[in-house]
């Protein structure tokens, strides 16, 4: 048993290819005349002149196994192309309570980098939105409307508008205190942290030295097995952490709960007296309030607080902002015009406008009611599901997410497609595959979210609600699969490539792009170093354009200016 076991792991170590001895024997003639060729894969008349060989000729003068294994090699790439982009992934924002949310959520982001910086810039345009819808009005507590709607971007976030809780939230001064301190407890950061910062640093190090070492050693030596296509195909991940890191998301759902709570138990309604009283003395519904975690299947990614799941939350939280908005509009309409909640009383002139003073924001639930109608009709439209200009959110937000993943992508293609032999092999069709899963992934998953959106605001007699409710369902499902299977794939593959299982017959002679025209490259000539080296650098800046436009993005947008 011993012996067999030995046997097993020598076996690929003696039947292992050495491309430079194959090559010499074809040189010799050992294998004939026929088969030859030079570096742009013309026969040559002589075979003592061959640089290059047929991929029929290779697989019989050298086989069809790899070259042999070697740990010095593999470790030194490994450590200095894909670790430390392996440990940086540990910077994302998670954020739930299930240990099993979060990792589902990283190999998200590894799966479908299209799906995390479409999230992220979601988020980025959502803040900015919030900012500019709320700034055309003036009413009391504005300023902390955007803050805390803002804020609950990663949170399920449910506004209820019957019984008077928003009409009384937005005009009774006594909800004054429940504004400011919310936006109080919903002030915390999850930013910039010595482990954060040590992360980047070493990323940003690790990736230069290796450019520099690559480009200015032996580019003969381990040319098949270099990390610079992988260190491109990574790039993606610096800016989203830059991103998240400088957003500051948050993601903690104990802590979201926990001030959710806390600022309702300060949240008073109007009643048929004019006296105000504690919403919880009536119902345990209130205005603004947390989704509560149940088994609904149809939204459970809604309830997952991890920021790459602002994708399924983009359009519910949109249409609950809009309800919110709706009611500052109606409401800073009529102080505008000094029209107080209750008709009978003269308007309370104030020092400062346009905050309108308590006298004239006290009245009975009906007429805190009346003074929410826009045009005599309630300030919130139920049926109106899409809200206005979230289009173009959705448009910028694929655009930038498909130029980062592209960007890095075909970065690293480039690198491997002009590296001889030249054309679509393992190496580049590698990349392609996880370029085209995580675009798919993210095109499924967008999908499904809308699909969630209609089928829990359309009116349930709606003979298509069960249908879309369900293939939302499936997609998600669907999704999630394809991604977590991008994401071990991409590991795998980056692990072929450093462990030499690429350096084949098969992958050397770019079978996936020249098909029966296959030839191995394996001595390379002065021009083929210029433009391998040069396909380097122009994967390199393609790759790290791709990434400084969407840090660029994510810094013109953020922090937009509150309405005061």
């Amino acid at each position: 048993m011993v012996k067999i076991s030995i046997a097993l792991f020598l076996l690929p170590v003696a039947t292992a290819v050495n491309f430079n001895a194959c090559i010499t024997d074809v040189q010799n003639g050992i294998w004939g005349t026929i088969g030859g060729t030079d570096n742009r894969g013309r026969p040559v008349s002589n075979i003592a002149n061959a640089t290059a060989i047929t991929y029929d000729l290779c697989l019989r003068a050298c086989g069809a196994t790899s070259e042999p294994f070697v740990w010095s090699d593999f470790s030194q790439q490994f450590s200095s192309w894909l670790l430390p982009w392996l440990a940086l992934v540990s910077q994302l924002p998670f954020g739930a309570n299930d240990k099993l949310d979060n990792l589902v959520s990283a190999l998200l982001t590894v799966g479908s980098p299209t799906l995390a910086a479409y999230s992220l810039a979601l988020t980025v345009l959502n803040g900015r939105w919030i900012a500019r819808h709320f700034a055309a009005y003036s009413y009391p507590n504005i300023k902390h409307a955007v803050q805390i709607l803002s804020s609950l971007q990663q949170s399920p976030l449910s506004v209820t508008t019957s019984g008077s809780l928003l009409s009384s939230l937005v005009v009774l001064h006594e909800n004054d205190e429940w504004w400011s301190e919310l936006a109080v407890w919903l002030d915390y950061t999850h930013t910039w942290s010595v482990s954060a910062v040590t992360s980047i640093a070493w990323v940003i190090t690790a990736y230069v030295f290796t450019l520099i070492d690559s480009f200015t050693g032996d580019p003969t030596a381990l040319i098949n097995s270099t990390g610079q296509g992988v260190g491109s195909l990574w790039l993606w991940l610096l800016p989203i952490i830059i991103g998240w890191l400088q957003l500051s998301p948050k993601c903690d759902s104990a802590r979201l709960r926990q001030a959710i709570e806390r600022a309702n138990k300060i949240a008073y309604i109007a009643t048929t007296d004019g006296m105000p009283v504690l919403a919880r003395s009536v119902s345990m519904q209130y205005a603004i309030s947390l989704t509560p975690s149940t088994d609904d299947i149809l939204r459970c990614d809604e309830q997952c607080t991890a920021p790459i799941y602002n994708y399924s939350r983009f359009l519910p939280w949109a249409k609950a902002v809009e309800d919110v908005c709706d009611v500052f509009h109606a409401a800073s309409d009529r102080a505008h015009r000094h029209r107080p909640v209750n008709p009978e009383v003269d308007w309370e002139a104030t020092d400062k406008f346009p905050g309108p003073g308590r006298k004239n924001r006290t009245g009975t639930l009906a007429q805190v009611d009346a003074y929410c109608l826009a045009n005599g009709e309630p300030a919130v439209t139920k049926g109106n599901r899409w809200t206005p200009g979230f289009w173009s959110r959705f448009i910028v937000a694929s655009a930038l997410a498909l130029s980062l993943q592209w960007g890095t992508a075909c970065a690293a293609v480039v690198v491997s497609w002009f590296t001889p032999t030249i054309g679509l092999g393992c190496r580049s069709g590698g990349y392609l595959l996880y370029g085209a899963l995580s675009t798919l992934s993210w095109m499924i998953l967008v999908a499904s979210s809308f699909l969630s959106h209609y089928s829990t605001t359309a009116p349930p007699e709606t003979k298509s609600v069960w249908i879309t409710a369900q293939l939302s369902i499936f997609l998600r499902r669907l999704g999630k699969i394809i991604a977590s299977f991008n994401a071990m794939w991409i590991l795998v593959s980056c692990m072929f490539q450093f462990s030499k299982f690429y350096d084949r017959c098969y992958c050397n002679s770019s079978v996936l792009g020249l098909g029966a025209r296959a030839f191995d490259v394996i001595l390379l000539n002065h021009n083929d170093i210029v433009g391998m080296k040069g396909a380097w650098i122009g994967g390199a800046f393609l790759a790290a354009g791709s990434a400084i436009m969407f840090v660029v993005f994510v810094n013109l947008f953020i922090n937009p200016e509150l309405p005061e």
